[in-house]
């Protein structure tokens, strides 16, 4: 008899438990709620192709080879009457950050976190095609001069990462970091002044020309429409999934909004059928 009241009571207690979960997941439904997500959560597949999907080098490749061609041409053409110039980022662009994503996620942090440790290793490897491409561009009489975003105070750091992997032009008048302002339009007319830029290459319209800066989806779309014809020819972009200003346009560039208000726009902008 005592079991048999037992298992009743366990029954009651285990299905009012049962019921009260799911009553709670059919109100998070309801109400819009989600269960809480990490702050990496939509990295780890953007990380994964870039660190383990040879389609991702393939896109390299062809971006340099592209670039190589373009330099080529340009050699035919114009010969070197004034001294060219090539202009690109540093980040996802020369040097691979993967890994400092790699462990935002495994840590289930965010930038700025664990930045300063990565810059300081210094140890970052090039992108795909990038150190071949330099170097060839190096021994055809080209300067490169890099333009980053890299906060001023990673110089030393940034130029002992370059130098490390025998990246041409690693030095300090070659060399451009962020100090008031994000936008790099002055300091590609600095080097402008005196060089004729014949390429630009990076992994964000920003890095190409400052039309494209703080632009919405819909603007980005029609200015890269207008400008078409630039694109593997003037502009080299290298893919990257990971951050960037699309990003930053899903969520009308404000990152200090929640990440479950981040997830929202993220899932609004998607499109379906």
């Amino acid at each position: 008899m005592k079991r048999i009241i037992l298992s009743i009571v366990l029954f009651l207690v285990f299905g009012t438990v049962f019921q009260s979960c799911k009553n709670s997941s059919a109100f998070s439904k309801q109400s819009g709620e989600e269960p809480a997500l990490t702050s990496s959560d939509h990295l780890t597949m953007a990380v994964l192709y870039q660190q383990t999907a040879a389609e991702y080098r393939a896109l390299c490749y062809q971006a340099f080879n592209v670039a190589k061609y373009q330099l080529d041409q340009n050699l035919r053409i114009m010969g070197l009457q004034k001294q060219q110039a090539i202009v690109l980022d540093i980040d996802e662009t020369v040097l691979d950050n993967s890994p400092y994503e790699a462990k935002c996620i495994l840590e289930n942090v965010s930038y700025p976190d664990y930045w300063d440790e990565w810059m300081n290793a210094s140890n970052a490897k090039p992108v795909p095609g990038a150190l071949e491409f330099l170097k060839y561009a190096q021994s055809k009489g080209i300067e490169v001069y890099y333009i980053t975003n890299r906060k001023e105070k990673y110089r030393e750091q940034t130029l002992k990462n370059l130098k490390s992997l025998d990246f041409p032009f690693a030095q300090n008048d070659h060399l451009f970091m962020k100090t008031d302002e994000s936008s790099k339009k002055a300091r590609r007319d600095f080097v402008s002044e005196t060089r004729k830029i014949i390429l630009l290459i990076g992994d964000n319209l920003n890095d190409f020309a400052n039309v494209f800066e703080k632009k919405n989806i819909t603007e980005r779309f029609e200015l890269v429409d207008e400008m078409k014809t630039e694109f593997g020819k003037q502009f080299i972009v290298l893919p990257n999934a990971m951050y960037g200003a699309w990003e930053g346009a899903l969520y009308d560039y404000d990152y200090s909004i929640s990440t479950m208000e981040k997830s929202d726009a993220r899932h609004k902008n998607l499109e379906s059928f």
